[in-house]
């Protein structure tokens, strides 16, 4: 017999967990709704003190939890990523220069989410640069890196998007990557949005340096989905995952960065940007 591990990067299972009768900690606030393609659940992190009891740093988290795992294309796919879109866009603040950062190691497909995305983003910086005369309204200026993991390039991902922060001057770092969490119910069928930052593989007691506003000097915004739970059988800890996560890996990058491009080129319609990422 196996049990859950509380190792977790959610907000909303770390909230949960410290729910009680009474409701939520002096400092946490949750509000939720569901339509047709999102259980939305958003999480506030509003002190410092509530950040101790919760585990999270101070900010917003926000849960779209889908009716099912994306292993393959959804019948709403569209209606998804329309949402989806409209969320990203709360948090992008009216920033105009945007920095992709698609986290992640390629070779390990659970882990393969940002650099899946990072591949389907549509980067426009050079255009401004060299060709501003083919900007159309609306599209803005996004630039993209999939900087790796530390294993293979022995630097840490965080000084990489630094260094480039500093050369590209983005307004807004959007950084994404697979996550953990601890109800194996949400694998693969909860996104998380948060203005906090990320410390990458933090929720599998492998943390890296955070990617946040404190440490890049810009505002970030943190895309995640969780791929992985850990559990315990016996004396052993595991780290669980599908059978079927290379599918789910595929659908939720394309969910996620239709989505994104939807949101950092409003001007452009999607055919537009279909036929520009091909």
């Amino acid at each position: 017999m196996y049990s859950a591990l509380n190792r977790t990067d959610l907000a909303l299972e770390s909230a949960q967990s410290v729910q009680n009768s009474y409701g939520l900690p002096k400092g946490i606030l949750l509000d939720e709704n569901e339509t047709d393609c999102f259980k939305t659940s958003d999480v506030r992190v509003l002190t410092r003190e509530a950040s101790d009891i919760i585990g999270k740093p101070v900010g917003r988290y926000l849960t779209l939890e889908m009716n099912a795992r994306p292993d393959f294309m959804p019948e709403n796919f569209e209606e998804c990523v329309k949402e989806l879109s409209e969320k990203i866009s709360s948090f992008l603040g009216g920033a105009r220069s945007v920095l992709v950062a698609g986290l992640g190691n390629t070779s390990i497909t659970p882990d393969s989410l940002g650099p899946k995305v990072f591949s389907k983003i549509l980067a426009t910086r050079h255009i401004r640069i060299n060709a501003p005369e083919l900007l159309a309204d609306g599209m803005g200026e996004v630039s993209a890196i999939a900087p790796g993991v530390m294993g293979q390039t022995g630097i840490e991902a965080s000084e990489i998007i630094k260094a480039v922060c500093e050369s590209v001057k983005p307004e807004l770092v959007v950084a994404v990557d697979a996550l953990a969490c601890s109800d194996i119910r949400h694998i693969g069928r909860t996104l998380q949005l948060t203005d906090s930052g990320i410390s990458p593989g933090s929720g599998v007691m492998n943390k890296r340096k955070e990617l946040s506003e404190n440490s890049l000097g810009v505002k970030c915004l943190a895309i995640g989905l969780p791929t992985v739970a850990d559990a315990k059988y016996e004396s052993e800890t595991m780290t669980l995952t599908p059978r079927s996560v290379d599918k789910m890996i595929e659908t939720a990058s394309l969910m996620i960065s239709t989505a994104l491009n939807r949101s950092l080129h409003p001007g452009l319609t999607a055919e537009e940007i279909a036929a520009l990422c091909q």
